[in-house]
Order: structure tokens, then sequence, then C-alpha cells
């Protein structure tokens, strides 16, 4: 795996390089000291995986991580100082298809920095997330199976999404028309510390009041919650909250399968979306949400940052509609108002 490094400081260039060359099978590509130079360098050879800086003279991460996904996409990682103090660029930057960001280790006892092991973790979680070999999901013909109705008091919108995913997360929820007569559970893949400034940040971003999904806490209409553990979410037919270790190997803590083929299990009903992002996380979920009986969307290619988690949905037939980002969030709205029908695709 090569790296590159994109830093204006040069002892955390030098402690991050130390870290890097450290690993094993990692190689250092190269190292910028501003985005404008990440931008050239990543061009003329670009690596397995940037670790992108924020606040940089010429050119800041976040425009920097823009053009180059634009130009020659490849893997970012936003490595930061601060996350209360760089929130809004940490968001910025993702929504602009940085896969995830952590915080710079701190370097004043070694070069390896208090936090190290954090960034050593990420990487290799990018690595792993780049060489999985899966085989196909089964897209074998649908039959949904229903009880009754299915109608439930509190219909539930669940919601998938990785690279790219606060920037579409955002234009979903600021569509919903208020009163909602619905819950929302969201899982984007970030690394935990930088959940509860998410949180915030899709709260001012939306209007809306956004909470972290705790353990016994319940999905309750007009609620957005979103998975703000290194744990599985689940919910349960009640729409109570519960975290789970299993599937221990799964990429993602917390996963988006996890949560939704946990409610295909329960009497829950509703519409899931899987939106841009990284991989295949969720695809498997929503196709049995799909045979369960929920409505299903995928986010299409042309508004994706990356279309791999939706990519992956729409191969496995898991998506009853794809649709550009802006047009989700009201297809949502259509799709809760129809009762569920037998039918077989």
């Amino acid at each position: 795996m090569n790296i590159g490094i994109v830093n204006d400081l040069k002892i955390a260039l030098h402690a991050l390089t130390h870290i890097v060359q450290g690993m094993p099978n990692v190689t250092l590509a190269w190292t910028a000291l501003d985005g404008e130079e990440a931008v050239a360098k990543c061009a003329a050879n670009k690596p397995d995986l940037i670790l992108m800086d924020l606040i940089m003279p010429k050119m800041d991460g976040v425009e920097a991580t823009r053009q180059i996904m634009r130009k020659t996409p490849c893997p970012i990682l936003v490595v930061t100082a601060t996350i209360e103090g760089n929130a809004s660029r940490v968001f910025e930057a993702l929504g602009a298809g940085a896969l995830d960001a952590v915080e710079t280790p701190r370097f004043e006892q070694s070069l390896d920095g208090a936090g190290g092991d954090r960034l050593r973790a990420k990487i290799e979680q990018i690595r792993r997330n780049q060489r999985i070999v899966t085989k196909p999901i089964a897209n074998n013909v649908i039959h949904k199976s229903h009880t009754g109705d299915q109608s439930c008091a509190t219909p539930i919108v669940l919601l998938g999404a990785s690279t790219g995913g606060p920037q579409a997360l955002a234009t979903v929820l600021r569509s919903f028309k208020q009163p909602m007569n619905f819950a929302v559970v969201i899982v984007q893949h970030l690394d935990t510390a930088f959940v509860p400034g998410f949180r915030n940040w899709l709260s001012h971003e939306t209007g809306l009041t956004v909470r972290a999904a705790s353990p016994g806490d319940r999905a309750v209409a007009g609620s957005v919650s979103v998975a703000s553990s290194d744990r599985h979410l689940q919910i349960t037919s009640d729409g109570v909250f519960i975290e789970t270790d299993v599937p221990m190997e799964a990429l993602h803590k917390p996963s988006v399968d996890s949560l939704m083929l946990g409610a295909a299990g329960t009497k829950l009903c509703g519409v899931a979306a899987l939106l841009t992002g990284m991989g295949r996380d969720g695809a498997a979920g929503l196709l049995a949400l799909r045979k369960s009986g929920w409505a299903t969307i995928a986010q299409d290619a042309a508004t994706s940052i990356v279309w791999g988690m939706p990519g992956a949905a729409v191969q496995c037939l898991a998506a009853e509609q794809v649709l550009a980002i802006e047009l989700i969030g009201p297809a949502i709205q259509v799709a809760l108002t129809r009762k569920p029908k037998p039918n077989h695709v």
C-alpha cells in the first residue's frame, strides 16, 4: 500500500512518515506541504491512500480533496488536530469524498504519538476494504413476504451511507416535510470520535434535532437517530435500540448491513435507502428488507461520490428504485403513504 502524506507542519509530517514507514507492507509514496502540492503530486503519482491535513496555506484540505476526487480520485483519510475546531471542514471534506477522519496523533512524548494506534487501525481498515473479495450477493427472484397489510404505528426510515454521506444525508433530511410521522435511523461510516460533531453539524444543516441512537431509547415519530458507538446498532420490533458485537468480522462497526438485516427480521416496516459509499456494506441488508416487504431505494451513480454501496445493491436487485440524491427524500415520503402489496420481482 502506497501512502501520500499532506501536512504543512514539518514535525507532524515527520511523525506521520515515521508511523507509515513502520507499518508492514506500507510504503511512503510522497509528502506535500499544502493542498496545491498534493493535487499535483497525486496527478503524477496516485497513491493507494492520502493522509490529508485540513488547515494549510495556498489550498486547504477540503479544496484539495474536492480537486483530487474530481481529477484523479483515490482514497483520502482526513487527519486533523482538533475535532471541535474543525468540525465543519471535516464534514465538508467527507462530503467531497474523503473516506473518514481521525485525529492527528500527539507527538510530545515520542514519534509514535498518542493516537498512533488509532491511525494505524484506520489505515489497516481502509487497506482491508480495498482488497476484500466478497461473493456475489444472490440476485434470485425476490418474493416479498407480508403479514396482513403490514401496517405499523411508527414507520421507520433506515439510511446507510459512507464516502460522501454527510452531504447526501443532509440533502435527504432537508427534503422531509414537517412534522414527520416516521422515525429516521442512520448509520454513517465515521470514526466514533467525530460522531458527536457529525450530529451537531447535521442538526445545523437540516434544522432537525439529531440525537444518538442509545441502547434502550426508542425510535419515535419525528426523531432522527444516528448510530454513535463502535458497536453494531439494531432495532427491535418495539422500536427499541440495542447494540451488538455480532458479526465480529464486519469491516465497519457500526455496519449498515447489521442494522438492515436485523430490521428485516422484525415486525417493523418502512423505507430503507442506501446512499453513496465505498464497498458493499448495506447491499445484503437492503435485499433482505426488500424481500420482507420494505420499500428500498439506492442512490444513482451520477450523484454518488462513490457508487460502491448503492451500486452493489443495484447489482443484486436490492433496490426497487435508483434515484438521484435530490429525489430520494420525496420518494421516501411517497413510499410511506402506500400500503405494501404482495409482489413478485
